[in-house]
C-alpha cells in the first residue's frame, strides 16, 4: 500500500522532535451503498476512500494528523506537522520491522465490488417486495444495502508492521405500518464479515416479512402500562442495553480517567454470579470481528465479566501506558480521519441454563422486550433509556397481548445485580456505535435474560 522504505522515512521524521512512539495507518477502501424507497431506487453511491494517519506519542500525551495524498512530499510535511507539536529530546531509533503473519479468520468468498449492482438491486427488490407485500397496512418500506472492503496497514516505531482486509456486507429493512392516523415501525438489519456470499447463508424475503410482522403487530398494540417490575429482555439485539450501559464503561477510554463506574474495580464483584460478559474480536466472520485491531495487534477473546467479577477491560495502546496493563486488541477507529482507541466488537452475555420457556413460566407479571430499538445512555454513570420496538405483557407465567409505548430506564451496573435468570439461546444482532474514534460495526448479543425489577415507562396504568 506504501512503500516500506517511505514509511520508515516517515516514522523517522514524526520522531524527530523528540516524539518516544510513532505509527502510521494506511487506509484503502471501497464502499457501495444503495437505498430503495417505495420500489425504486433512490441512491446508488460507490466511491473509494484513501489515506494516511500520523500519530505521536510523547508520555502519555499523543498528537494526530491525517491526509488523503500519498505522495513523499505530502506525507512528509504531514509528519513535520505532527512532530511539532511534540517537544522533547531526541532518541537515537533504529527500525526494524517485523510483519506480523496471522491465520485469517474472516475468510471471503465472493468481494462485494466485483459483484454487479444489478445483482445487489435483485437483493434488496427481494427484501423490499417481501415486506411490501405482507399486509395491506404496510404503508412505506425502505431498504439500504451496504457493502464496504476495506484494506489497512499498521506500521510503528516499536517494528509492528501489519496488513488486514476487511469485508463487511449488510442490509438494513424498515417497515412502516398505518391505520387511522397511527404509524408503527418495524426493523431488521442483518450483516456480516463476508462478501456476496452472505446472501446466500440468509433469506432476505424472510427479514423483509420479520419487518413488517413488527411493524403491523405494533400497530394493533395496546399502551404499555408504567411501573417497576420484572423485564424479559429477548436475545440478538436486546445486548444493546449492556452494550451501551455496561460495555462502553469497560472501555479504558473511560477507565484510564476515571470517568467509569467500573474504574478501579478489578478482582470486585460487580454483577450476579451468574452473569459472564465477554467481548470476542476473533467470531469467524462475525460483523465486529477483524483479524487484526486498528493498532495492529491481534484481536482476542477478552472476557470482562466472569461469574459476576470484574476480570478485564478493553484496552488501546495508550491507554495501556496510562493504567499498567497490557493491549488487549481492541483498539479500533472508522477511518484513517480518527485516531484509534479502545472499542467493543463482538459483546455478548454468555449462555446460561434455562430455557426461554421457563423463563416466561416463572414470570407472574412482567413485560416481554422481544425486539429493542433506540435509546440513550450516560456512559459516565451507566444511567440508560431504552425503547422497546415490540413488547408483550406477561401474566401468570404466559405471553400476553402485546403492548407499545414501552420505555426501558435504570442504570447498568445496577441491573448487572438484578439478572435472576439467563437463557439458554446466544444469538447476536449487528449495529454501528459511535465513540470518540468514530463509527465502528459492533456485535451485540446476549441470551433471553430476565431483569428482576427495572423501571418502565408506559402510557397507561392498566395491568
Amino acid at each position: 500500500m506504501l512503500d516500506q522504505r517511505l514509511i520508515e522515512d516517515i516514522i523517522m521524521v514524526a520522531l524527530s522532535t523528540g516524539g518516544d512512539f510513532a505509527e502510521i495507518f494506511v487506509e484503502d477502501k471501497y464502499n457501495t451503498e444503495i437505498t430503495m424507497i417505495g420500489g425504486k431506487v433512490e441512491n446508488s453511491i460507490s466511491g473509494r476512500d484513501f489515506g494516511i494517519g500520523i500519530r505521536i506519542f510523547k508520555g502519555f500525551n499523543s498528537v494526530y494528523a491525517y491526509t488523503n495524498q500519498h505522495n513523499r512530499d505530502a506525507l512528509i510535511d504531514t509528519a513535520i506537522k505532527a512532530g511539532d507539536a511534540i517537544r522533547g529530546t531526541k532518541q537515537d531509533v533504529v527500525l526494524n520491522f517485523i510483519k506480523y503473519n496471522y491465520k485469517n479468520i474472516n475468510p471471503i468468498e465472493y468481494l462485494p465490488n466485483k459483484i454487479s449492482k444489478n445483482k445487489k438491486v435483485d437483493i434488496i427488490r427481494e427484501a423490499y417486495e417481501a415486506a411490501d407485500n405482507y399486509s395491506d397496512s404496510i404503508s412505506q418500506v425502505i431498504v439500504r444495502y451496504l457493502d464496504y472492503n476495506q484494506n489497512i496497514l499498521v506500521a510503528n516505531s516499536e517494528g509492528r508492521f501489519a496488513e488486514d482486509e476487511r469485508v463487511r456486507t449488510r442490509i438494513a429493512i424498515q417497515s412502516i405500518a398505518s391505520r387511522n392516523n397511527e404509524m408503527q415501525t418495524g426493523s431488521c438489519s442483518p450483516g456480516a464479515h463476508m462478501g456476496f456470499e452472505f446472501y446466500d447463508k440468509i433469506d432476505v424475503k424472510q427479514y423483509g416479512k420479520e419487518a413488517s410482522r413488527i411493524a403491523v403487530t405494533m400497530l394493533d398494540a395496546k399502551p404499555c402500562p408504567s411501573g417497576r417490575f420484572p423485564v424479559i429482555i429477548d436475545n440478538k439485539f436486546g445486548g444493546v442495553i449492556f452494550h451501551e450501559a455496561c460495555g462502553h464503561g469497560l472501555e479504558a477510554t473511560s477507565v484510564a480517567k476515571k470517568s467509569s463506574v467500573f474504574a478501579d474495580k478489578m478482582g470486585k464483584q460487580v454483577a450476579t454470579n451468574i452473569v459472564t460478559f465477554i467481548d470476542d474480536g476473533t467470531i469467524p466472520n462475525a460483523w465486529g470481528s477483524s483479524n487484526i485491531d486498528d493498532e495492529g495487534e491481534p484481536t482476542k477473546k477478552n472476557i470482562l465479566i466472569e461469574d459476576g467479577i470484574l476480570k478485564g477491560y478493553m484496552i488501546d495502546k495508550l491507554n495501556a501506558g496510562r493504567m499498567g496493563m497490557d493491549v488487549t486488541g481492541s483498539a479500533r477507529r472508522q477511518s484513517y480521519k480518527f485516531a484509534p482507541t479502545s472499542r467493543m466488537t463482538n459483546t455478548y452475555i454468555a449462555t446460561g441454563k434455562s430455557t426461554p420457556k421457563e423463563i416466561i413460566c416463572n414470570t407472574e407479571f412482567g413485560i416481554y422486550a422481544k425486539y429493542m430499538g433506540g435509546g440513550s445512555v450516560n456512559t459516565a454513570t451507566g444511567d440508560f433509556n431504552f425503547a422497546v420496538m415490540e413488547g408483550y405483557l406477561v401474566k401468570d407465567g404466559k405471553m400476553g397481548k402485546p403492548v407499545r409505548g414501552a420505555t426501558l430506564i435504570g442504570n447498568g451496573p445496577d441491573i448487572l445485580y438484578k439478572i435472576d435468570m439467563i437463557g439458554n439461546n446466544l444469538e447476536y444482532g449487528q449495529g454501528m456505535c459511535g465513540s470518540v474514534s468514530g463509527s465502528v460495526p459492533t456485535n451485540v448479543g446476549q441470551p433471553m435474560i430476565r431483569v428482576s425489577e427495572i423501571t418502565v415507562g408506559g402510557r397507561s396504568e392498566e395491568k
